[in-house]
């Protein structure tokens, strides 16, 4: 299982949760990532975490103020990209021109999608992985897993019939390991969680907790 720690825009310390990340995937051969903001990519990336970028723009190198160029975020540490979060939708274009991008960059991707429908629209664009958010679940404690495990196993079929070899996460509410052994077990490969992270008065602890089933 992968464990993909989304810090958004929390006022969390990222270097504290990105060393907590390393030491609890070393320590739990786990694979634990930690995407963070763009400015915060190589600070995070020094800790030896796995680093992620929050999102790539469909650019390349010339004018294009406020965009977030991938090769930048390569060079600052990152080595995968999320596209397409429900907090930063984009057009079918943009995703189809971020997932080029990233690839100019060789950074992994996971596009996101609220539904097992969009997820098959997604994983016909070819990226790394898939992520199954419904945006009402996002950040309420209630995993998909639990909600309505027939999005996640949707999720999974649909994947599976655009292209077997893009990876299927499941995110929106994740923050126990009850909750990841309930994603693995409905056909998830890994897991995006946010705010069960983030937001915890202990990360390392709410980290131990998440990948304690898987050992």
């Amino acid at each position: 299982m992968f464990v993909l720690v989304n810090l958004k825009a929390y006022p969390c310390d990222p270097v504290e949760v990105a060393t907590a990340a390393a030491d609890v995937s070393d320590d739990s051969g786990v694979r634990v990532a930690v995407a963070p903001q763009a400015a915060q990519i190589s600070a995070v990336a020094e800790t030896g975490v796995e680093t992620w970028a929050q999102h790539v723009s469909a650019v390349e190198h010339g004018s294009h103020t406020g965009s977030t160029l991938a090769e930048a975020a390569a060079d600052a540490g990152a080595v995968g990209t999320l596209l397409n979060h429900s907090e930063n939708r984009l057009k079918l274009a943009d995703i189809d021109g971020a997932l080029d991008a990233a690839d100019r960059a060789d950074l992994e991707t996971i596009v996101c999608a609220n539904n097992p429908a969009q997820i098959g629209a997604a994983a016909a664009l070819d990226p790394d992985g898939v992520a199954v958010e419904p945006p009402e679940l996002i950040g309420t404690g209630t995993p998909v897993s639990k909600a309505d495990p027939d999005i996640v196993t949707g999720a999974v079929d649909a994947a599976a019939r655009v292209n077997g070899d893009v990876d299927v996460l499941c995110g929106a509410g994740i923050s126990t390991g009850e909750d990841l052994v309930s994603a693995s077990d409905l056909g998830a490969t890994g897991v995006l969680l946010a705010s069960g992270v983030a937001k915890a008065d202990d990360p390392r602890a709410a980290l131990e907790d998440l990948v304690e089933p898987l050992l």
